[in-house]
């Protein structure tokens, strides 16, 4: 299905309060990155964030789903704690210290 640019918008303008936020459209979905890591993904206008030990101690009750057909299950966010710009930029900074640096891209080499 895909999400809409507007939903992504709006949790971005949430998440303004920690700076170093961005998102990349992937598969007419979107990937979330805090500090140059992936966080969390958009999909089919659902946030999801990456599994963690810090986070499910601060989300306390909370369903998990997969993102998309085939993944695991991450972390789901639910629509009303999306307007609580406090709360989601906390859930944030706690998740970005559970996820590992990404790996190095391998540099292409032409023959």
């Amino acid at each position: 299905m895909g999400s809409k640019k507007e939903v992504m918008d709006h949790i971005l303008a949430q998440l303004e309060g920690l700076g170093e936020v961005s998102a990349k459209k992937m598969f007419g979905e979107y990937g979330v990155y805090y500090k140059g890591k992936m966080i969390a993904l958009v999909c089919d206008d659902q946030l999801f964030i990456k599994p963690n030990s810090a986070a499910e101690a601060y989300m306390g009750d909370f369903e998990t789903a997969p993102p998309y057909p085939g993944a695991k299950d991450w972390f789901l966010v639910s629509e009303e704690m999306w307007d609580d710009p406090l709360w989601l930029c906390e859930l944030f900074r706690i998740t970005e210290p559970e996820v590992a640096e990404p790996k190095p891209k391998k540099k292409r080499v032409m023959k």
